[in-house]
């Protein structure tokens, strides 16, 4: 298998318009929090897919949230799966993109707004081949703080076939595949005691005193749980092991003569797939609680659940995106399992294998200098419309 004359054509034809598209939906500022202008994020992905002759559907997802599918053929879906939203800007000008150096810059570049235009460019070109299967798109809001207002409520409306081929999340996984990704436990832990003058001390409940067991507790499940490690492919050694961060959020009184009578901080658990998220909850919540001095008030607020996803490194899907990436880069990409949390847990709710491959590197994605290389935009058209002809000529049982 060979990327086809025909499609080598075609890329051709459209290659100013994968940038100009990319452009496009990069001068939009969707930062995410707060969700800021997804509705012309949307009017520009209607406006792209139309202008390709391609169909678009706004799915309602809640107050100032749609999805937008487009699909072709027939058939078992294979999902083409990106988001429109996109971390704050950190620097002026983020959102005004260059081309510079073969290199589209700007945010979302790599994160993933490039990858929209790869993954409707893959589409269209698929549409004007001889395309014997059903590929479709699924644009979604939200992936940057959980997937609750996105994905997670396109699939409640029922808009996901169980049934589907498989899904690839264009994200930016530098070069392999992410056959993996851990899940995430994350919880707002407050102690409540007594305010009083520092004068009158003992009349009051100090909560940050309080805070020291718990946290010293918490600094024991840590030494705990990082002796969990994950069997899947995963570099360095280090990142093997699971992740318990105390403290991204803390948040007290500031008055300095005050006893202070609130203390409140975050725990972050990130967990492997070898591990089970009751479980994961059920020990945190057991060593706070444990640990909470008497005469304070804990509340435990979890406000992540997330499982974790993998799809076997044997599994069809995986065989045939592996393949096809060696086409079109000359190189093997190796499977591993995602340091940080994907939407491909979405479809594994429902039985359908999701993995990620992107044009992007992790490592400038959020960054202050984000971008992507034009040819890796393109290579990643080819990698998505030949997967799609490799899986339709070729449908495969889901194991």
């Amino acid at each position: 298998m060979s990327p086809s004359d025909s499609l080598e054509s075609w890329i051709e034809a459209h290659r100013q318009s994968v940038i100009d598209v990319a452009m496009d939906l990069i001068r939009v500022p969707s930062e995410n929090p707060p969700g800021a202008a997804y509705p012309a994020a949307v009017d520009v992905l209607v406006t792209s897919l139309e202008t390709l002759c391609l169909p678009a559907r706004r799915v309602p997802l809640g107050p100032g949230r749609e999805a937008v599918v487009s699909a072709i053929g027939d058939g078992p879906p294979l999902y083409l799966h990106g988001h429109y939203d996109v971390v704050p800007a950190t620097v002026a000008g983020q959102f005004d993109p260059v081309v510079r150096e073969g290199r589209l810059f700007g945010r979302g570049s790599a994160d993933m707004k490039g990858t929209l235009s790869s993954m409707m460019h893959a589409v269209a070109a698929l549409r004007d081949g001889e395309y014997r299967g059903r590929v479709e798109l699924v644009l979604v809001p939200d992936e940057e703080t959980g997937g609750e207002g996105g994905m997670a409520k396109l699939v409640d409306v029922g808009e996901i076939d169980a049934d589907a081929l498989g899904a690839v999340l264009g994200e930016p996984t530098s070069g392999v595949i992410w056959n993996g990704s851990r899940g995430a436990l994350t919880a707002r832990v407050r102690l409540e005691g007594e305010p009083a003058h520092v004068g009158l001390h003992y009349q009051g409940r100090n909560a940050v005193e309080g805070a020291v067991p718990v946290l010293s507790a918490l600094l024991e499940l840590k030494a705990e749980v990082s002796e969990h490690r994950t069997t899947l492919a995963i570099e360095p050694e280090a990142a093997r092991r699971s992740i318990l961060m105390i403290g991204g959020e803390v948040h007290g009184p500031r008055q300095f003569n005050l006893v202070p009578d609130r203390f409140e901080f975050t725990v972050e658990r990130r967990f492997n797939p070898e591990e089970d998220l009751a479980e994961v909850r059920r020990r945190l919540e057991e060593v706070i609680r444990q640990a909470v001095p008497e005469g304070l008030q804990l509340s435990i607020d979890v406000f992540q659940e997330a499982t974790s996803s993998f799809v076997p490194a044997d599994h069809p899907l995986v065989t045939a995106l592996t393949e096809v990436v060696e086409v079109v880069q000359g190189h093997e990409p190796p499977a591993v399992l995602c340091p940080g949390l994907l939407e491909s847990r979405f479809y594994g709710t429902l039985g359908v294998p999701a993995v990620a491959y992107g044009p992007g590197l992790l490592e400038v994605s959020h960054g202050p200098d984000e971008w992507v290389e034009i040819e890796r935009l393109l290579d990643s058209l080819r990698v998505y419309a030949l997967l799609a002809e490799r899986l339709a000529g070729a449908p495969f049982a889901r194991t």
